[in-house]
């Protein structure tokens, strides 16, 4: 499947964007199994606070599973392992935020993302991840303004990430 790896981006872009929140990145060699992969290599792994990646590990799937840790509240983030759990309308929002921070992430973009969730096979009512973004996203939308990760802004939503002090407490 031709998307977007992780051994495509800058060094270090995923941790500029996903370090602050308090997601500690650990990098696997690409042959290594990875630790709290749902759907299984090259599929990121969420285990607690750590997100395992590999170099072939796909770029949206590395955000999407640092987003289902972003939606999460302490108590689920001290349990977690392989599974995120939530609601339909959180993995919406999961989705939509993978979306927004696409766009902050250096070396990829929205239209990427789009591209890459359609050619791994996300499947939308609309038909494809942009046409699902823009006209059929409502629900994703007010759960992230609802939950404080986004905020609306003269182009629309813009997400707001947490800082490590205010998730860890420290």
């Amino acid at each position: 499947m031709n998307v977007t790896r992780c051994d495509a981006l800058p060094a270090r872009a995923l941790a500029t964007l996903l370090g602050p929140p308090g997601l500690e990145l650990v990098w696997l060699g690409e042959a290594d199994a990875i630790p709290g992969s749902y759907w299984g290599e090259p599929e990121a792994g969420l285990v607690g606070r750590r997100l395992y990646l590999r170099p072939d590990t796909p770029v949206h799937s590395a955000l999407h599973e640092a987003c289902h840790w972003l939606c999460m509240d302490e108590a689920r983030k001290a349990g977690l392992h392989t599974d995120a759990g939530g609601t339909d309308t959180e993995e919406n929002a999961v989705c939509y935020l993978q979306c927004l921070l696409a766009e902050r992430l250096a070396g990829y973009s929205r239209a990427q993302v789009f591209a890459d969730m359609d050619a791994w096979g996300y499947s939308f009512i609309l038909g494809s991840a942009a046409a699902w973004f823009a006209g059929d996203s409502d629900d994703a939308t007010r759960w992230l303004l609802q939950h404080g990760l986004a905020e609306r802004d003269a182009g629309g939503l813009r997400p707001i990430l947490p800082v490590a002090a205010l998730v860890t407490g420290h």
